[in-house]
């Protein structure tokens, strides 16, 4: 089971600029369905790569369904010739989304996501709208489950 608090925490102490996104920004929104891994998109500066490498190394980053021995190389050098990221670490799993199919990159999401706390941190997560168009455009099934589930919440909301 991947552990939230500490992933989080290391990433909000590192200053990393990120948005979380995925399976935990529909609990966060109130979905009932459970994920196992960390979704989390993230800026493609220089400065916020170094402080994203930082923030992981002591959680051993791995390629999550690489074979055992294969070499990689954590490091800004492999973020920058990569895009996406599903990753295994000491605390779980974790996918670093350069890019999101149905969002774009970091910078277009920021102004689709709301602030709120959680572990005694601020973080920022993908609004249920965007949530929701991003969820259709993976158009993966367990994606597509979720939404009538989300857009039920919305509807709450509104």
């Amino acid at each position: 089971m991947t552990q939230l608090e500490r992933l989080l925490t290391a990433l909000h102490h590192a200053g990393v600029e990120f948005i979380i996104v995925g399976g935990v920004a529909a609990r966060a929104h109130g979905s009932s369905r459970l994920t196992d891994d960390l979704d989390v998109s993230y800026a493609r500066s220089p400065a916020n790569l170094e402080r994203l490498v930082q923030a992981l190394a002591p959680f051993a980053p791995y390629l999550r369904g690489a074979p055992p021995g294969l070499p990689f190389d954590w490091s800004v050098a492999t973020l920058r010739a990569g895009l996406n990221f599903t990753l295994t670490t000491t605390t779980g799993a974790i996918d670093l989304l350069g890019e999101i199919t149905g969002g774009g990159q970091y910078d277009t999401l920021v102004p689709h996501t709301i602030s709120v706390t959680a572990f005694g941190l601020d973080l920022q997560l993908l609004d249920l709208p965007w949530l929701i168009r991003v969820k259709r455009a993976a158009g993966r099934p367990k994606d597509l489950e979720v939404i009538a589930e989300l857009e039920a919440l919305q509807e709450e909301m509104d």
